[in-house]
């Protein structure tokens, strides 16, 4: 796993987007995802801002910036699953909208840069509000390599990401920018 976390950070951190990127709104990984730490960390090192989210009660997004490890939280949310937050200021659900790149959790991406959440709808309307607020960061998603599948259900309001980076290589996708 950890191996894994440190292919797909340097993966990442080569990444043209990443390498202009002030401002990176990413996600502490939980469960099975891929580690997100070691790329977060290196955003930092980098000087680059980084925002990671904060649950809300109707599963919306607040943001807060990280700086380090020592800047989180594990907070649990009812009967779902334990999530890493920052500890500092909240930075209101817009913060986000002043990204340059977007790192998204997800359990897939297909072949036309389709990703499939998890299902709470979350990131969902965080690419509403993007879309909504006409910013358009680069969105990347962080992924294993077996979780790069043909084709993944889709409904009329997804949208397609720009990449996908996994510990072997990145893919992009023409939809993108």
């Amino acid at each position: 796993m950890r191996e894994a976390a440190e292919a797909l950070a340097g993966r990442a951190l080569g990444l043209p987007e990443l390498a202009r990127a002030r401002t990176v709104a990413g996600y502490v990984s939980v469960g099975s995802e891929p580690g997100t730490l070691a790329l977060l960390d290196a955003l930092c090192a980098r000087g680059v801002r980084v925002l990671l989210p904060a649950l809300l009660p109707d599963n919306d997004l607040d943001w807060g910036a990280y700086t380090g490890e020592g800047s989180l939280a594990r907070v649990q949310h009812g009967g779902k699953m334990a999530l890493f937050e920052p500890t500092g200021e909240r930075l209101g659900p817009d913060a986000v909208a002043g990204a340059d790149v977007v790192l998204l959790p997800g359990l897939a991406v297909d072949a036309r840069g389709m990703r499939l959440g998890r299902g709470g709808g979350s990131y969902d309307r965080v690419l509403a509000r993007l879309e909504g607020a006409g910013a358009h960061p680069a969105l990347v998603v962080l992924l294993y390599d077996s979780e790069v599948v043909e084709r993944v259900p889709s409904e009329a309001h997804d949208r397609p990401v720009h990449a996908v980076v996994t510990p072997s290589g990145v893919r992009r996708f023409h939809s993108g920018a």
